[in-house]
Protein backbone atom coordinates (compact mmCIF):
# COMPACT_ATOMS: atom_id res chain seq x y z
CA UNK A 1 0.00 0.00 0.00
CA UNK A 2 2.98 2.29 0.28
CA UNK A 3 3.67 4.61 3.19
CA UNK A 4 0.90 4.84 5.74
CA UNK A 5 1.29 8.49 6.46
CA UNK A 6 1.40 11.51 4.18
CA UNK A 7 4.00 14.24 4.36
CA UNK A 8 2.72 17.70 5.24
CA UNK A 9 0.12 18.63 2.65
CA UNK A 10 0.85 21.42 0.20
CA UNK A 11 -1.06 24.58 1.01
CA UNK A 12 -3.36 25.80 -1.76
CA UNK A 13 -5.06 29.20 -1.71
CA UNK A 14 -8.32 29.09 0.19
CA UNK A 15 -11.38 29.82 -1.93
CA UNK A 16 -14.15 32.32 -1.28
CA UNK A 17 -17.03 34.04 -3.05
CA UNK A 18 -16.10 37.28 -4.83
CA UNK A 19 -17.39 40.68 -3.75
CA UNK A 20 -20.00 40.68 -6.52
CA UNK A 21 -21.39 37.34 -5.26
CA UNK A 22 -21.30 35.71 -8.72
CA UNK A 23 -17.90 34.07 -8.97
CA UNK A 24 -15.27 32.25 -6.92
CA UNK A 25 -11.87 33.70 -6.14
CA UNK A 26 -8.82 32.76 -4.12
CA UNK A 27 -8.13 34.39 -0.77
CA UNK A 28 -5.84 36.78 -2.66
CA UNK A 29 -8.69 37.82 -4.94
CA UNK A 30 -7.52 35.97 -8.05
CA UNK A 31 -10.29 34.53 -10.24
CA UNK A 32 -10.98 30.83 -9.73
CA UNK A 33 -12.84 29.07 -12.52
CA UNK A 34 -14.19 25.76 -11.21
CA UNK A 35 -13.38 23.05 -13.74
CA UNK A 36 -14.53 19.88 -12.06
CA UNK A 37 -14.56 16.17 -12.75
CA UNK A 38 -16.88 13.62 -11.13
CA UNK A 39 -14.47 11.16 -9.57
CA UNK A 40 -17.25 9.96 -7.29
CA UNK A 41 -15.77 6.61 -6.17
CA UNK A 42 -12.13 7.67 -5.99
CA UNK A 43 -11.76 7.02 -2.24
CA UNK A 44 -13.41 3.61 -2.22
CA UNK A 45 -12.34 1.93 -5.47
CA UNK A 46 -8.84 3.19 -6.22
CA UNK A 47 -5.53 2.00 -4.85
CA UNK A 48 -3.05 4.67 -3.93
CA UNK A 49 -1.13 4.07 -7.15
CA UNK A 50 -4.30 4.25 -9.25
CA UNK A 51 -5.41 7.39 -7.45
CA UNK A 52 -2.14 9.12 -8.26
CA UNK A 53 -2.47 8.06 -11.91
CA UNK A 54 -5.95 9.57 -12.03
CA UNK A 55 -4.85 12.79 -10.28
CA UNK A 56 -1.94 13.24 -12.69
CA UNK A 57 -4.26 12.81 -15.66
CA UNK A 58 -6.77 15.34 -14.40
CA UNK A 59 -4.10 17.87 -13.54
CA UNK A 60 -2.62 17.54 -17.04
CA UNK A 61 -6.05 18.19 -18.56
CA UNK A 62 -6.58 21.40 -16.62
CA UNK A 63 -9.10 20.22 -14.04
CA UNK A 64 -8.84 21.90 -10.66
CA UNK A 65 -11.71 20.34 -8.64
CA UNK A 66 -12.63 16.67 -8.15
CA UNK A 67 -16.09 15.82 -6.82
CA UNK A 68 -15.75 12.72 -4.62
CA UNK A 69 -18.04 10.78 -2.26
CA UNK A 70 -16.58 10.28 1.20
CA UNK A 71 -19.19 7.58 1.80
CA UNK A 72 -21.21 6.09 -1.04
CA UNK A 73 -23.19 4.09 1.53
CA UNK A 74 -23.00 3.35 5.25
CA UNK A 75 -21.39 0.04 4.22
CA UNK A 76 -18.49 1.85 2.54
CA UNK A 77 -15.11 0.12 2.43
CA UNK A 78 -12.04 0.83 0.34
CA UNK A 79 -10.12 -1.33 -2.12
CA UNK A 80 -7.94 -2.61 0.74
CA UNK A 81 -10.94 -3.93 2.65
CA UNK A 82 -10.96 -1.17 5.26
CA UNK A 83 -14.48 -0.30 6.40
CA UNK A 84 -15.26 3.36 6.98
CA UNK A 85 -17.64 2.91 9.90
CA UNK A 86 -18.33 0.75 12.92
CA UNK A 87 -21.67 -0.99 12.57
CA UNK A 88 -22.75 1.13 9.57
CA UNK A 89 -23.14 4.08 11.91
CA UNK A 90 -21.87 7.41 10.53
CA UNK A 91 -21.41 8.62 14.11
CA UNK A 92 -18.73 5.92 14.58
CA UNK A 93 -15.88 6.28 12.05
CA UNK A 94 -13.60 3.25 12.24
CA UNK A 95 -10.14 4.53 13.19
CA UNK A 96 -7.04 2.38 13.54
CA UNK A 97 -3.42 3.03 14.50
CA UNK A 98 -2.16 1.53 11.23
CA UNK A 99 -3.91 1.89 7.90
CA UNK A 100 -7.64 2.54 7.76
CA UNK A 101 -10.28 4.03 5.47
CA UNK A 102 -9.66 7.56 6.71
CA UNK A 103 -5.89 7.49 6.30
CA UNK A 104 -6.49 6.40 2.70
CA UNK A 105 -8.77 9.42 2.20
CA UNK A 106 -6.13 11.65 3.80
CA UNK A 107 -3.49 10.32 1.43
CA UNK A 108 -5.54 11.04 -1.69
CA UNK A 109 -6.58 14.49 -0.47
CA UNK A 110 -2.94 15.38 0.17
CA UNK A 111 -1.77 13.97 -3.14
CA UNK A 112 -4.42 16.11 -4.84
CA UNK A 113 -3.15 19.20 -3.02
CA UNK A 114 0.37 18.53 -4.26
CA UNK A 115 -1.03 18.73 -7.78
CA UNK A 116 -3.05 21.89 -7.20
CA UNK A 117 -6.36 20.02 -7.10
CA UNK A 118 -9.25 20.78 -4.76
CA UNK A 119 -11.52 18.00 -3.47
CA UNK A 120 -15.25 18.69 -3.29
CA UNK A 121 -16.10 16.16 -0.59
CA UNK A 122 -19.63 14.72 -0.41
CA UNK A 123 -19.97 13.55 3.23
CA UNK A 124 -22.53 10.85 2.42
CA UNK A 125 -24.51 10.15 -0.75
CA UNK A 126 -28.22 10.84 -0.55
CA UNK A 127 -29.60 7.32 -0.96
CA UNK A 128 -28.92 6.01 2.54
CA UNK A 129 -29.98 9.28 4.14
CA UNK A 130 -33.30 9.13 2.28
CA UNK A 131 -33.54 5.49 3.34
CA UNK A 132 -33.50 6.50 7.00
CA UNK A 133 -30.03 5.14 7.78
CA UNK A 134 -28.70 8.48 9.07
CA UNK A 135 -30.41 10.47 11.82
CA UNK A 136 -29.83 14.14 12.54
CA UNK A 137 -28.09 13.21 15.78
CA UNK A 138 -25.72 10.87 13.94
CA UNK A 139 -25.23 13.43 11.18
CA UNK A 140 -24.09 16.06 13.69
CA UNK A 141 -21.47 13.73 15.17
CA UNK A 142 -20.27 12.69 11.71
CA UNK A 143 -20.08 16.24 10.35
CA UNK A 144 -18.16 17.27 13.49
CA UNK A 145 -15.66 14.49 12.81
CA UNK A 146 -15.23 15.57 9.19
CA UNK A 147 -14.87 19.26 10.03
CA UNK A 148 -12.24 18.63 12.69
CA UNK A 149 -10.30 16.21 10.51
CA UNK A 150 -10.17 18.31 7.34
CA UNK A 151 -10.60 21.95 8.34
CA UNK A 152 -6.84 22.52 8.28
CA UNK A 153 -6.40 21.12 4.79
CA UNK A 154 -6.55 23.97 2.30
CA UNK A 155 -7.90 22.04 -0.71
CA UNK A 156 -11.30 21.06 0.70
CA UNK A 157 -14.73 22.17 -0.54
CA UNK A 158 -17.78 20.70 1.18
CA UNK A 159 -20.47 19.34 -1.13
CA UNK A 160 -23.43 18.39 1.05
CA UNK A 161 -26.20 16.14 -0.32
CA UNK A 162 -25.58 13.78 -3.22
CA UNK A 163 -28.09 13.29 -6.05
CA UNK A 164 -31.02 13.97 -3.73
CA UNK A 165 -33.86 16.44 -3.28
CA UNK A 166 -33.11 18.66 -0.33
CA UNK A 167 -36.67 18.08 0.81
CA UNK A 168 -35.82 14.41 1.36
CA UNK A 169 -34.45 14.36 4.95
CA UNK A 170 -34.02 18.14 4.97
CA UNK A 171 -33.28 18.16 8.70
CA UNK A 172 -30.27 15.89 8.17
CA UNK A 173 -28.93 18.03 5.31
CA UNK A 174 -29.30 21.21 7.34
CA UNK A 175 -27.63 19.52 10.31
CA UNK A 176 -24.62 18.55 8.17
CA UNK A 177 -24.48 21.99 6.54
CA UNK A 178 -24.81 23.96 9.76
CA UNK A 179 -22.29 21.79 11.62
CA UNK A 180 -19.67 22.16 8.89
CA UNK A 181 -20.35 25.89 8.71
CA UNK A 182 -20.01 26.38 12.48
CA UNK A 183 -16.83 24.35 12.87
CA UNK A 184 -15.05 25.08 9.59
CA UNK A 185 -15.14 28.71 8.50
CA UNK A 186 -12.24 28.23 6.07
CA UNK A 187 -14.02 26.22 3.41
CA UNK A 188 -16.90 26.82 1.03
CA UNK A 189 -20.03 24.68 1.29
CA UNK A 190 -22.60 23.77 -1.37
CA UNK A 191 -25.24 21.10 -2.01
CA UNK A 192 -25.41 18.54 -4.82
CA UNK A 193 -29.07 18.02 -5.80
CA UNK A 194 -30.85 15.34 -7.80
CA UNK A 195 -31.27 15.69 -11.55
CA UNK A 196 -33.17 18.68 -12.92
CA UNK A 197 -32.92 20.69 -9.70
CA UNK A 198 -30.72 23.38 -8.18
CA UNK A 199 -29.68 23.57 -4.54
CA UNK A 200 -31.44 26.93 -4.53
CA UNK A 201 -34.80 25.12 -4.45
CA UNK A 202 -34.28 24.36 -0.74
CA UNK A 203 -31.17 26.00 0.67
CA UNK A 204 -30.57 29.33 -1.06
CA UNK A 205 -31.24 31.31 2.11
CA UNK A 206 -29.29 29.02 4.42
CA UNK A 207 -26.17 30.68 5.84
CA UNK A 208 -24.17 27.52 5.35
CA UNK A 209 -24.71 27.50 1.55
CA UNK A 210 -21.85 29.47 -0.03
CA UNK A 211 -22.93 28.92 -3.63
CA UNK A 212 -25.49 26.97 -5.64
CA UNK A 213 -24.94 23.97 -7.85
CA UNK A 214 -27.47 22.31 -10.10
CA UNK A 215 -27.65 18.95 -11.82
CA UNK A 216 -29.05 19.48 -15.31
CA UNK A 217 -29.05 15.70 -15.58
CA UNK A 218 -28.90 13.12 -18.32
CA UNK A 219 -32.22 13.36 -20.18
CA UNK A 220 -32.70 14.83 -23.63
CA UNK A 221 -35.47 17.19 -24.65
CA UNK A 222 -37.98 14.41 -25.34
CA UNK A 223 -37.14 12.42 -22.19
CA UNK A 224 -37.52 15.36 -19.81
CA UNK A 225 -41.16 15.03 -18.79
CA UNK A 226 -40.66 16.94 -15.52
CA UNK A 227 -43.71 18.90 -14.49
CA UNK A 228 -43.76 22.54 -13.55
CA UNK A 229 -41.01 25.06 -13.03
CA UNK A 230 -37.93 22.85 -13.53
CA UNK A 231 -38.93 21.56 -16.98
CA UNK A 232 -35.85 22.71 -18.88
CA UNK A 233 -34.91 19.72 -21.03
CA UNK A 234 -31.32 20.14 -22.19
CA UNK A 235 -31.38 23.92 -21.71
CA UNK A 236 -29.06 23.94 -18.71
CA UNK A 237 -28.45 27.67 -19.13
CA UNK A 238 -31.95 28.21 -17.71
CA UNK A 239 -30.82 27.03 -14.26
CA UNK A 240 -28.20 29.77 -14.05
CA UNK A 241 -30.67 32.31 -15.38
CA UNK A 242 -33.13 31.27 -12.68
CA UNK A 243 -30.56 31.32 -9.85
CA UNK A 244 -29.36 34.78 -10.93
CA UNK A 245 -32.79 36.23 -10.13
CA UNK A 246 -32.64 35.15 -6.48
CA UNK A 247 -31.68 37.30 -3.51
CA UNK A 248 -29.20 37.34 -1.90
CA UNK A 249 -26.96 36.85 -4.92
CA UNK A 250 -24.91 33.64 -4.92
CA UNK A 251 -22.74 31.95 -7.55
CA UNK A 252 -24.22 29.02 -9.46
CA UNK A 253 -23.04 26.40 -11.97
CA UNK A 254 -23.79 22.98 -13.48
CA UNK A 255 -22.16 20.38 -11.22
CA UNK A 256 -23.59 17.41 -13.12
CA UNK A 257 -24.60 17.67 -16.77
CA UNK A 258 -24.88 14.68 -19.10
CA UNK A 259 -21.77 12.50 -18.87
CA UNK A 260 -19.66 11.59 -21.86
CA UNK A 261 -20.39 7.97 -22.79
CA UNK A 262 -23.64 7.61 -20.79
CA UNK A 263 -26.96 6.71 -22.47
CA UNK A 264 -29.60 9.38 -22.96
CA UNK A 265 -31.87 9.00 -19.95
CA UNK A 266 -29.34 6.73 -18.16
CA UNK A 267 -31.19 3.44 -18.00
CA UNK A 268 -31.64 2.20 -21.59
CA UNK A 269 -28.17 0.94 -22.45
CA UNK A 270 -29.14 0.67 -26.12
CA UNK A 271 -30.02 4.38 -26.31
CA UNK A 272 -27.83 6.95 -28.01
CA UNK A 273 -24.96 8.11 -25.82
CA UNK A 274 -23.89 11.62 -24.92
CA UNK A 275 -20.60 12.55 -26.58
CA UNK A 276 -17.89 15.19 -26.68
CA UNK A 277 -20.11 17.65 -28.56
CA UNK A 278 -22.76 17.47 -25.85
CA UNK A 279 -20.41 18.02 -22.89
CA UNK A 280 -18.95 21.06 -24.66
CA UNK A 281 -22.41 22.44 -25.35
CA UNK A 282 -23.50 22.09 -21.73
CA UNK A 283 -20.29 23.78 -20.62
CA UNK A 284 -20.39 26.83 -22.89
CA UNK A 285 -24.14 27.30 -22.57
CA UNK A 286 -24.13 27.35 -18.76
CA UNK A 287 -20.89 29.30 -18.27
CA UNK A 288 -21.79 32.02 -20.78
CA UNK A 289 -25.17 32.30 -19.03
CA UNK A 290 -23.23 33.30 -15.90
CA UNK A 291 -22.03 30.05 -14.34
CA UNK A 292 -18.90 30.34 -12.19
CA UNK A 293 -17.55 27.02 -13.50
CA UNK A 294 -18.52 23.66 -14.89
CA UNK A 295 -18.18 20.00 -13.92
CA UNK A 296 -17.48 17.40 -16.59
CA UNK A 297 -18.30 13.73 -16.14
CA UNK A 298 -17.53 10.44 -17.87
CA UNK A 299 -19.58 7.27 -17.44
CA UNK A 300 -16.68 4.87 -16.85
CA UNK A 301 -14.60 7.35 -14.84
CA UNK A 302 -17.29 8.45 -12.41
CA UNK A 303 -17.71 4.82 -11.30
CA UNK A 304 -13.97 4.04 -11.62
CA UNK A 305 -14.70 0.90 -13.63
CA UNK A 306 -11.70 -1.42 -13.36
CA UNK A 307 -10.29 -4.18 -15.52
CA UNK A 308 -11.27 -6.95 -13.09
CA UNK A 309 -14.95 -6.03 -13.39
CA UNK A 310 -16.17 -8.63 -15.86
CA UNK A 311 -19.76 -7.48 -16.00
CA UNK A 312 -20.80 -4.36 -17.87
CA UNK A 313 -20.67 -1.38 -15.55
CA UNK A 314 -23.55 0.78 -14.36
CA UNK A 315 -25.44 2.57 -17.12
CA UNK A 316 -23.93 0.31 -19.75
CA UNK A 317 -20.31 1.33 -19.14
CA UNK A 318 -17.98 -0.90 -21.12
CA UNK A 319 -14.76 1.13 -20.99
CA UNK A 320 -12.32 1.11 -18.08
CA UNK A 321 -11.49 4.22 -16.11
CA UNK A 322 -7.84 4.31 -17.20
CA UNK A 323 -8.86 4.48 -20.86
CA UNK A 324 -11.93 6.67 -20.40
CA UNK A 325 -9.94 9.43 -18.65
CA UNK A 326 -8.67 10.22 -22.15
CA UNK A 327 -12.08 10.43 -23.84
CA UNK A 328 -12.05 13.47 -26.14
CA UNK A 329 -14.42 15.65 -24.15
CA UNK A 330 -12.20 15.41 -21.07
CA UNK A 331 -9.28 16.93 -22.94
CA UNK A 332 -11.39 19.72 -24.42
CA UNK A 333 -12.75 21.10 -21.14
CA UNK A 334 -9.52 22.95 -20.39
CA UNK A 335 -10.11 25.24 -23.36
CA UNK A 336 -13.28 26.58 -21.75
CA UNK A 337 -11.38 27.45 -18.59
CA UNK A 338 -8.53 29.01 -20.57
CA UNK A 339 -10.91 31.14 -22.60
CA UNK A 340 -12.78 32.45 -19.57
CA UNK A 341 -9.58 33.38 -17.74
CA UNK A 342 -8.00 34.99 -20.81
CA UNK A 343 -10.00 38.21 -20.27
CA UNK A 344 -10.96 40.26 -17.18
CA UNK A 345 -13.06 37.58 -15.52
CA UNK A 346 -14.77 39.24 -12.58
CA UNK A 347 -16.36 41.99 -14.69
CA UNK A 348 -18.08 39.42 -16.92
CA UNK A 349 -21.87 39.40 -17.18
CA UNK A 350 -24.32 37.40 -19.31
CA UNK A 351 -25.79 39.65 -22.03
CA UNK A 352 -28.16 38.30 -24.67
CA UNK A 353 -28.64 41.83 -26.04
CA UNK A 354 -25.40 41.27 -27.97
CA UNK A 355 -27.39 39.03 -30.30
CA UNK A 356 -29.68 40.73 -32.82
CA UNK A 357 -33.38 40.54 -31.85
CA UNK A 358 -35.18 37.54 -33.26
CA UNK A 359 -31.97 35.58 -33.95
CA UNK A 360 -31.21 34.09 -30.53
CA UNK A 361 -32.68 30.70 -31.51
CA UNK A 362 -33.84 27.80 -29.39
CA UNK A 363 -32.77 24.29 -28.45
CA UNK A 364 -29.61 23.31 -30.39
CA UNK A 365 -29.70 26.55 -32.38
CA UNK A 366 -29.59 28.64 -29.19
CA UNK A 367 -26.91 31.34 -29.14
CA UNK A 368 -25.57 32.51 -25.78
CA UNK A 369 -23.51 35.63 -25.11
CA UNK A 370 -21.39 36.99 -22.29
CA UNK A 371 -19.20 40.08 -22.09
CA UNK A 372 -16.95 42.32 -20.10
CA UNK A 373 -16.34 46.02 -20.67
CA UNK A 374 -14.07 45.56 -23.67
CA UNK A 375 -14.71 41.98 -24.81
CA UNK A 376 -17.53 39.58 -25.60
CA UNK A 377 -17.98 35.86 -26.32
CA UNK A 378 -20.90 34.38 -28.29
CA UNK A 379 -21.31 30.59 -28.57
CA UNK A 380 -23.03 28.65 -31.33
CA UNK A 381 -23.41 24.88 -31.01
CA UNK A 382 -24.39 24.28 -34.64
CA UNK A 383 -22.17 26.81 -36.39
CA UNK A 384 -25.09 28.91 -37.59
CA UNK A 385 -24.76 32.60 -38.37
CA UNK A 386 -24.37 35.15 -35.58
CA UNK A 387 -25.67 38.71 -35.95
CA UNK A 388 -24.02 41.05 -33.45
CA UNK A 389 -25.56 44.26 -32.12
CA UNK A 390 -23.08 47.19 -31.95
CA UNK A 391 -22.22 49.33 -28.97
CA UNK A 392 -22.35 46.63 -26.32
CA UNK A 393 -18.63 46.72 -25.61
CA UNK A 394 -16.31 49.72 -25.62
CA UNK A 395 -14.26 50.98 -28.54
CA UNK A 396 -14.88 52.52 -31.94
CA UNK A 397 -13.54 49.41 -33.68
CA UNK A 398 -13.75 45.74 -32.77
CA UNK A 399 -11.37 42.86 -33.49
CA UNK A 400 -13.28 39.66 -34.24
CA UNK A 401 -11.94 36.10 -34.18
CA UNK A 402 -13.12 32.48 -33.99
CA UNK A 403 -12.27 30.32 -31.00
CA UNK A 404 -12.40 26.57 -31.61
CA UNK A 405 -13.76 24.69 -28.53
CA UNK A 406 -12.32 21.41 -29.86
CA UNK A 407 -8.72 22.62 -30.07
CA UNK A 408 -8.48 25.89 -28.17
CA UNK A 409 -7.12 27.61 -31.28
CA UNK A 410 -8.06 31.17 -32.25
CA UNK A 411 -8.31 32.45 -35.84
CA UNK A 412 -8.59 36.17 -36.65
CA UNK A 413 -11.53 37.28 -38.79
CA UNK A 414 -11.53 41.06 -39.23
CA UNK A 415 -11.65 44.46 -37.58
CA UNK A 416 -14.91 46.35 -37.99
CA UNK A 417 -16.58 49.59 -36.95
CA UNK A 418 -18.64 49.32 -33.76
CA UNK A 419 -21.60 51.16 -35.29
CA UNK A 420 -23.79 48.68 -37.15
CA UNK A 421 -25.05 45.11 -36.87
CA UNK A 422 -22.40 42.67 -38.06
CA UNK A 423 -23.09 39.18 -39.46
CA UNK A 424 -20.62 36.34 -38.87
CA UNK A 425 -20.67 32.97 -40.62
CA UNK A 426 -18.72 30.31 -38.67
CA UNK A 427 -16.50 27.84 -40.54
CA UNK A 428 -18.04 24.58 -41.73
CA UNK A 429 -21.58 23.43 -42.34
CA UNK A 430 -24.46 24.01 -39.96
CA UNK A 431 -24.74 20.81 -37.90
CA UNK A 432 -24.70 19.63 -34.29
CA UNK A 433 -21.17 19.70 -32.87
CA UNK A 434 -19.82 22.31 -35.29
CA UNK A 435 -19.53 24.68 -32.34
CA UNK A 436 -17.63 27.95 -32.28
CA UNK A 437 -17.10 30.95 -30.04
CA UNK A 438 -17.11 34.36 -31.65
CA UNK A 439 -14.59 36.46 -29.72
CA UNK A 440 -14.94 40.24 -29.88
CA UNK A 441 -12.37 42.64 -28.41
CA UNK A 442 -12.03 46.40 -28.41
CA UNK A 443 -9.37 47.29 -30.97
CA UNK A 444 -6.50 49.38 -29.57
CA UNK A 445 -6.41 52.98 -30.69
CA UNK A 446 -3.46 53.54 -33.01
CA UNK A 447 -2.00 57.06 -32.97
CA UNK A 448 -0.71 58.37 -36.30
Amino acid sequence: MGGLFTAKAQELPLLKVDAGKRYLVTEKGDPFFWLGDTGWLLFSKMTREEAVQYLDNRKAKGFNVLQVMVLHTVKAANVYGDSALVGKNVARPLLKKTHDYWKHVDYIVDQAAQRGLYIAMVPIWGSDVKGGLVTSKQAKVYATFLANRYKNRSNIIWMNGGDIKGSDSIQVWNTIGNTLYQLDKRHLITFHPRGRYSSSAWFHNQRWLSFNTFQSGHRNYVQDTSKGEWHYGEDNWKYVERDFKLKPAKPSFDAEPSYEGIPHGLHDTLAKRWNQHDVRRYGYWSVFAGGCGYTYGDNAVMQMRKADEKETGAYGAHDYWFDAVNDPGAGQMQYLKQLMLSKPYLERVPDQSLIAPGTQGEKYDYLVATRGTSYAFIYTYTGRNINVVPGKISGSHINASWFNPRTGETTAIKTYSNTAVQAFNPPGEVEEGNDWVLVLESAPIVSL
